[in-house]
């Protein structure tokens, strides 16, 4: 308001004009917007977030981590596949399992199905009870993007080449005891989980691997699992799953992002695209000399 300034006569031509009643910004008004902190990131495109379609393959400790990351960052429609059931060792790592789940043995897609819905009302999320190698190949043209978080080399595999076939982004992580790691596949010039793969990885190919060894196929020691190191790998799962439905592919990782939490150190490893590797078509071969590298597979 200009006019005289109260209490002087004089006239103050430098007193700002204040908003209308309507323009006044409301105290804490911004707090109240669910996704503001996300929005100040400026290259988070919350509104392609809101549209994606996400798969996420395993719903164990590290499905569990993943899912929660997604419909806390926004993603409202998303998939969980897996054949498992709820036991009582998952309950240290596993946010939306329960004790009742345990002793029911509940199906682990549909708690955490559930228990994402839970978290964020806004998110519909669907259980498939089954094992991913039972869906047609065209289910993964319904996604988006697709999440591995599987527990043995097979069902990777197969993931990995059935995302690439529907040309979908495939995010794969993994983690033992304070190790962990993750690595993104952009079809159809990038390298893929099997362009990593040697002999040793083809010898325990069919063995799954447990933390909790029920329904396994290969009894071995039960692995050591701590949910600080499946934290962290969820987290960049996420953080880079982000950056592809956000267009920023110039930002996503390109190699393996490896994690040791007892030597406190994380390093980014070199994977080649593999001409051998049959997930690639003769045309995204013609690539330069320095993308290829021979010995990836052994």
């Amino acid at each position: 308001m200009r006019g005289d300034w109260p209490g002087t006569g004089r006239f103050n031509s430098a007193l700002p004009i204040p908003p209308r009643m309507e323009e006044r910004v409301v105290p804490g008004a911004v707090d109240q917007d669910r996704f503001d902190r996300s929005r100040r990131v400026g290259w988070i495109d919350l509104d392609a977030v809101f549209r994606s379609r996400v798969l996420v393959i395993g719903a164990g400790a590290l499905g569990n981590e993943v899912a929660k990351c997604l419909a806390l960052s926004g993603f409202r429609r998303i998939t969980v596949v897996d054949m498992d059931h709820v036991v009582g060792s998952n309950l240290n790592r596993c946010l939306f399992f329960s004790g009742e789940d345990a002793r029911a043995g509940s199906s682990k897609a549909e708690s955490v199905a559930r228990g994402v819905e839970r978290l964020s009302p806004d998110t519909r999320a669907r259980a498939i009870v089954g094992r991913i190698e039972q869906l047609p190949v065209q289910f993964y043209e319904g996604f988006d993007v697709v999440l591995g978080c599987l527990d043995n080399i097979s069902a990777r595999v197969h993931a990995n080449s059935h995302a690439y076939l529907a040309r979908r982004p495939y995010i794969d992580g993994g983690m033992e005891g304070l190790t962990g790691k993750v690595m993104v596949c952009l079809p159809p010039d990038g390298p893929c989980i099997q362009c990593g793969m040697n002999k040793s990885h083809a010898k325990v190919a069919g063995m799954r691997f447990s933390c909790t060894g029920e329904g396994v196929v290969f009894h071995e020691p039960r692995l050591a699992a701590e949910i600080t190191t499946t934290s962290i790998v969820s987290a960049v799962m996420v953080r880079e799953c982000l950056k592809v439905v956000s267009g920023r592919t110039d930002m996503v990782l390109r190699n393996t992002f490896y994690y040791d939490g007892q030597r406190n150190v994380s390093e980014e490893l070199e994977v080649p695209l593999d001409p051998r590797c049959p997930n690639h078509p003769s045309d995204v071969l013609q690539v330069s000399e320095n993308h290829i590298t021979s010995g990836s597979v052994q």
